[in-house]
């Protein structure tokens, strides 16, 4: 069981570092590409894959968790699955319903988005949506993160023969 918390932290992990890395890239393709557009564009591509990969990420945590030790604290699991649920909702809802409004409203809007007057009701619905897209971003990395504390700090039974050393293999090989 401790390799598949292994496993499991090295998921949390890995979408964690993605999800820091992402929010790095997207400010600098701001910063760094004329168009706006075309940085939205790239940063809405490279969103969709880090919702894709957490959706992914979530479930097969949550499959791994179902397999647990005897000795587990029930409440720490169950708290555990609960954070991987809330990590892939954040995730699926970001993609599914909140980057296929904003789509929505690009669409409707017929010209790039700085082109729209800031206070046009297309305008300011698609920005009120971004929020909502960063929030559930941040939720998604809060509920991995505590996940990732929970399996890291949780204690693991011995092996089967306490008190020996496993890599100890003179004992092991003794004729």
């Amino acid at each position: 069981m401790k390799a598949l918390s292994a496993f499991r932290l090295l998921l949390l992990a890995s979408w964690l570092g993605a999800a820091v890395f992402f929010i790095a890239v997207a400010q600098s393709a701001f910063a760094v590409i004329p168009s706006r557009e075309v940085a939205g564009g790239l940063v809405g591509r490279n969103l969709a894959i880090l919702n894709y990969i957490g959706i992914g990420i979530s479930i097969i945590a949550l499959l791994t968790s179902l397999i647990a030790s005897a000795g587990t604290n029930r409440i720490l699991l169950w708290a555990e699955r609960v954070l991987l649920i809330v990590f892939g909702l954040a995730c699926a809802i970001a993609q599914f319903v909140i980057t296929w409004w904003m789509l929505l409203l690009r669409t409707q809007m017929g010209k790039p988005i700085d082109e729209v007057a800031a206070d046009d009701p297309l305008r300011i619905q698609f920005n009120n949506l971004h929020e909502y897209s960063s929030w559930l971003m941040l939720t998604a990395m809060a509920a991995t993160l505590i996940a990732f504390v929970i399996i890291s700090l949780r204690p693991h039974a011995p092996g089967k023969k306490a008190g020996v050393d496993e890599f100890d293999f003179q004992k092991q090989f003794k004729i």
